[in-house]
């Protein structure tokens, strides 16, 4: 569990400065992130409270800094515009994390359904279309 757990944060070592502020084109955790922005706009609004609490996700357990996740964010809001559904972002996610990476995205991603203090019918159904 432990070593599902340090890759899914990647090599970042607490203490250091993170190894992580670039974005790679096809980068899991984008579409990890991507998944994210989904559930957060699934009420039709990206509120304040979501958006910190995507970015504090980004950098607590994606092992991006504080412009990494910015980057990040972006690229996934982009990358999420442009995709025809969100099963290029599952589908990825499936292939690149294990079953315990995918729990954890799992309980970061109640984290933001949650995150605005009311969970939308919109987001109960996204969550469990993704489920």
């Amino acid at each position: 569990m432990l070593d599902a757990i340090r890759k899914l944060i990647g090599d970042s070592v607490p203490g250091t400065p993170s190894t992580h502020s670039k974005v790679q084109v096809n980068d899991v955790r984008v579409a990890a992130c991507a998944l994210l922005v989904e559930l957060a706009c699934a009420d039709g609004e990206f509120s304040a409270a979501e958006q910190a609490r995507i970015m504090d996700i980004l950098q607590r357990h994606f092992g991006v800094d504080e412009a990494g996740a910015r980057l990040m964010l972006a690229e996934a809001a982009a990358a999420n515009h442009d995709a025809v559904d969100h099963f290029v972002f599952t589908r990825q996610v499936v292939k690149d994390y294990d079953v315990a990476q995918r729990i954890v995205l799992a309980e970061l991603m109640w984290q933001v359904a949650l995150a605005d203090g009311s969970l939308d019918s919109q987001e109960s159904y996204v969550m469990r279309k993704l489920a």
